[in-house]
Parts: structure tokens; C-alpha cells; sequence
């Protein structure tokens, strides 16, 4: 492909007519061409075609197609007919009535494109540009972050399955690749075996038969290892991503003692986030959030909330499953700060909050508002929990409550690398003291032992708690409960929740784009003065408003 012409291209006068006509209050397409038509210019993505060849459709043409397929929920196939059969968009598009469109497997291509060029967010960026030259985004003030899960485009498997498509799926590619030398390698029985869909109903129902079968599938699959490996295998077999990720899956779940093979014990693996849970989508990871679990990513979004602005989100960023929110939390802002986009206020929850984050924020003029996480101490409902202990840290010592004092201090990491300092006291001290079955119950016979951060992220955590309790912190907070609503929006209306891609690169590219799409809807409702929608809440609770 060669490009001839990067932008939209002016609208054709027939167009104009009659998509006036027929659409004379506008439609989102049409509106989104008239606010935002250089947003699609295209310049960008020159560099991603080549300059010899058959002519390419423009890619800003590409972008906003894929803007409004995100925004309406088609599929590649649903917007290629869009662009031939829907007025609206043949407006937006700048084409002929006539226009007959492209091929559905163009809009793939494009997609290709941007993440092989790494401009995945290019238009995401674009619009958040011309939004801040209107004076519609304003980023000094409030912004909030949360995530959710996004379930990989692939099929939940057990153990036994994931053991079986992997080997399956290496087969595959081997046939593809090399397939004059996969005859020669391959067993008749595997074409039985691994000729189709390894599922839960087509395997052994005992747990002896079920453990013969993994057994057989690890020595086939060592064996095929073997082959591929040797001297004599063609070098394209070890190129293959099917077959090195056979080899890693391998590792991870058999072992060869003594030229046995035998399956790996569930607890002799290697934890979640490293192990791939698909052969088809090896980024994919298990996640586990509030009891909830799933296979597939998680999707972080931050957006403005002022209110005399629209909410737009400003940052996006997609994970495996298994990161948590409270790693996210410096990339975020690290990113906002790059992109000149750092609010002044950040609202969180408490997933995203701990001591050293808020000691340095307390230093800097970005302030990182959320609730510190409970003390989870057994004697966090007495009047012994850790804040009631008195620290003097010119001294290194800690009084109790009943006035003992403790000068055994030692600083040392804890056991996720947190630098904490832990105070004991002598159980001379503590096993006289009546209150010793309240304060240490589980500790017959020893003193009480309690756990400090720092100095500086012991006093963030005091402070934090405190301003919890304030009414003033609790307005500020309150907003925080608005990205909930984005999220919704997101899942229910742009179909956030399950990745369409293989792959985080392409799930990445979804959720840019998807964002992107949200931004434009809500750009357009400020420009056209549509009010935003109210709280939602269920008949019962309208029937029984006192409640």
C-alpha cells in the first residue's frame, strides 16, 4: 500500500445535501466531522505507509471509522457496511454518495499498523488537544482513577486443557510453517489426540486416567521439543511464538527426573502472573479483586471532574490482571506529569493508597486523596490498637496505654520490602499487666510486639486517618464516586469488558480508542447542551423514599 491522501478531504456538495435532509437535527458522526473534523487529519500516520504501491484508504479516514465503530459497538465487518450504506457517515467521511467503501480486513490492517508504529493513542491525544484549545479540558484542578477487569478474548480452560490446546496449538503452527518436516516427526496418534479442541467433556472423567493423560501429553509434548530443537529441524520451527511458548508452559508444569516425566505439584508452579493462562493470548493473566475472579487484563482510566467542564478522561492504561492498583499508582501520575495533564487533586480508593505515597505527596504539590486501609490488627477493635501506642522517635521508644515503655527497636523491610520498624516489649513487663489477654492473646507467654512505618509514613498514615473524619475531607472524596459511573458507561455502552483482541498490545489499542470514542460522545453533549444524566437508582428505592 502507498499513500495518496492522509486527511478526510472535503465533503462533496450532494453529500451535504442530502445528509441534511435526511438527518436534519445531525447525527454524532456529522457533528463530530463539523467540531472535530482536523482531528483527523492523518498526518500523523504518514510514516506507517509505505510510498510505492497501490493506493491506501487515508488513515484519518481509518481513525474516525474506528472511532465510531468503538462508539456504536460494531464490528470491522458492521462499520465497512456503515461507510457504504449509512449517509451520515459517508458525511462525516468526506465521500461521494456512490462511494462504495473498503474491505472489512482494512480496518485490521490499520490497526496493525498502529501498534507495530506505536501510536496507538495518537488520536486519544488529538482529541484531548483540541479539547484543551476550546478551554473543555481543564487539568489543574480534580481528577479521579479507578479499574476494572476486562476478560481476554479466549475461552476459560482448566489445567488439562490448557496443557492440551497448547501442544495443539503448537502443532498448528508446525503444520503451517513446516509441514513436509512435521510429517516426519509427528506420531499417528497425535492427530487423535491434538486434531481437535481439547475440552473438558472429551477427557477422562477418573482422576488415575485424567493423571495418564497429562502424563502422555508432557511426553509428547517433550518429544516434539526434542525434534524441533535439534540439529536437523528447520531454523523457522524455533521462530515460532507457538513453539517457544510450548517450551515455557513445559517448564513451568512437568519436570524430567531421571529421564521420567511427571507432572508438577499445584503448589511446585510458578505464581499467576507468570504463568500464561491461554496458548492464544500468552499476555492474558488471572486476576483476583474483591472475590472476584478472572482470566484477562485490568483497565485504569482517569478523568476530570469539574463542573463547569465535560468529564474527560485524561489517562489510560491497560495491565494484566495480576498488577495491582497500588503499583499503578506513580505510573499514573508519572504519566500525567509528562503530559502536562497532573490535577491537583487526585481521588482515589484505598487500593491505590499506602504510607509512602502519601508522605510523598505531602512533600510535593500534588495531593493524592483516598482512605488509608483499615488496621487489620487483632486488637484493632480495643483500646490497644497501634495508634494508641505512644512513639517518641527522638528517643526509640513506644509507651502503651497503661504507661509501660519498650526500647527494643528494630528497623529491618518487611516481607513485600517495606522498610518497618517493630517495637517489642519484655514479657517481664506485659505478662503481669491485667490487660495481657487484650492486648496480645495470642501471644501466651511473650510481650507485645506492634509494627511501625518510617517516621514520615507513620505521621502520613496518622494525618490521613485523622482527615478522614473531617467534613471537608469527605466533600472532597465524594467525587471520587463519579469514575464509577464512567466505568459503567464504558462497560454497558462501549463494551469495556471483554477484550475483542488478542494480545494486550491490540486490548491496549481497544481501550484507547474506546476512551477516545467515550471523550467525543461527551465532547458533543457539552457542545450541544445536553444535560447529564441523573444517579439511577431501582423502583424499590423510589417507592420507598424515606428509606
Amino acid at each position: 500500500m502507498s499513500l495518496r491522501e492522509s486527511g478526510l478531504g472535503e465533503i462533496p456538495a450532494e453529500t451535504v445535501r442530502v445528509a441534511r435532509a435526511v438527518c436534519s437535527e445531525g447525527t454524532l458522526a456529522m457533528r463530530l466531522r463539523d467540531e472535530f473534523g482536523e482531528v483527523f487529519s492523518g498526518d500523523a500516520f504518514a510514516a506507517l505507509f509505505p510510498r510505492r504501491g497501490r493506493p491506501a484508504v487515508s488513515p484519518g479516514v481509518l481513525a474516525l471509522v474506528t472511532v465510531l465503530q468503538f462508539a456504536e459497538g460494531l464490528s470491522d465487518r458492521q462499520a465497512a457496511e456503515a461507510v457504504r450504506v449509512r449517509i451520515d457517515w459517508k458525511y462525516a467521511l468526506g465521500l461521494e454518495l456512490t462511494a462504495t467503501g473498503f474491505d472489512f480486513s482494512v480496518l485490521s490492517e490499520f490497526r496493525a499498523r498502529l501498534v507495530e508504529g506505536r501510536m496507538a493513542d495518537e488520536i486519544f491525544e488529538r482529541v484531548l488537544r483540541a479539547a484543551r484549545e476550546r478551554g473543555l479540558l481543564k487539568t489543574a484542578g480534580r481528577a479521579r482513577t479507578d479499574s476494572t477487569k476486562v476478560l481476554a478474548a479466549v475461552r476459560a480452560v482448566n489445567r488439562l486443557e490448557m496443557l492440551g490446546e497448547t501442544l495443539r496449538a503448537a502443532l498448528n503452527a508446525l503444520a503451517e510453517a513446516v509441514p513436509e518436516w512435521l510429517a516426519t516427526q509427528a506420531v499417528p496418534e497425535w492427530s487423535d489426540r491434538y486434531g481437535h479442541r481439547v475440552e473438558e467433556s472429551r477427557l477422562p472423567r477418573s482422576a488415575a486416567k485424567r493423571g495418564e493423560w497429562a502424563l502422555r501429553a508432557g511426553v509428547d509434548g517433550i518429544r516434539l521439543l526434542e525434534a524441533v530443537f535439534s540439529p536437523w529441524a528447520p531454523t523457522e520451527a524455533r521462530s515460532l511464538e507457538a513453539v517457544e511458548l510450548l517450551r515455557q508452559i513445559w517448564v513451568q508444569n512437568y519436570q524430567v527426573l531421571d529421564r521420567q516425566v511427571s507432572l508438577r505439584d499445584a503448589k511446585n508452579v510458578p505464581p499467576g502472573r507468570l504463568r500464561p493462562f491461554s496458548p492464544y493470548d500468552p499476555h492474558a493473566r488471572a486476576g483476583n479483586k474483591r472475590g472476584s475472579t478472572w482470566t484477562g487484563y485490568a483497565v485504569q482510566l482517569t478523568e476530570t471532574c469539574e463542573p463547569d467542564a465535560p468529564n474527560l478522561i485524561t489517562h489510560v492504561a491497560t495491565t494484566g490482571a495480576s498488577v495491582s492498583d497500588m503499583r499503578m499508582t506513580d505510573v499514573i501520575r508519572a504519566d500525567l506529569r509528562s503530559r502536562d495533564r497532573l490535577p491537583a487533586v487526585h481521588l482515589v480508593d484505598a487500593n491505590y493508597v499506602d504510607a509512602q505515597r502519601l508522605a510523598a505527596c505531602r512533600q510535593s504539590d500534588f495531593k493524592l486523596v483516598g482512605p488509608i486501609q483499615k488496621n487489620k490488627a487483632t486488637q484493632s477493635s480495643s483500646r490497644f490498637t497501634t495508634e494508641a501506642f505512644t512513639v517518641d522517635w527522638e528517643a526509640r521508644s513506644v509507651t502503651c496505654p497503661n504507661g509501660q515503655v519498650s526500647e527494643q527497636w528494630y528497623s529491618r523491610a518487611s516481607s513485600r520490602g517495606i522498610p518497618v520498624i517493630r517495637i517489642r516489649f519484655p514479657s517481664s513487663v506485659c505478662q503481669p499487666c491485667p490487660d495481657v489477654q487484650t492486648c496480645a492473646p495470642s501471644k501466651a507467654g511473650r510481650g507485645r510486639e506492634i509494627t511501625l512505618r518510617e517516621k514520615d509514613a507513620h505521621d502520613a498514615i496518622q494525618k490521613n486517618r485523622a482527615d478522614q473524619q473531617d467534613p471537608d475531607w469527605q466533600r472532597i472524596y465524594q467525587h471520587r464516586q463519579g469514575i464509577e459511573a464512567t466505568i459503567s458507561q464504558g462497560v454497558r455502552a462501549f463494551g469495556l469488558r471483554r477484550s475483542r483482541y488478542r494480545g494486550q498490545p491490540k486490548t491496549s489499542l481497544q481501550h484507547l480508542y474506546t476512551a477516545t470514542a467515550m471523550n467525543l460522545t461527551r465532547l458533543d453533549a457539552w457542545i450541544t447542551g445536553t444535560p447529564r444524566a441523573g444517579t439511577r437508582g431501582s423502583r424499590f428505592e423510589r417507592l420507598c423514599p424515606a428509606a
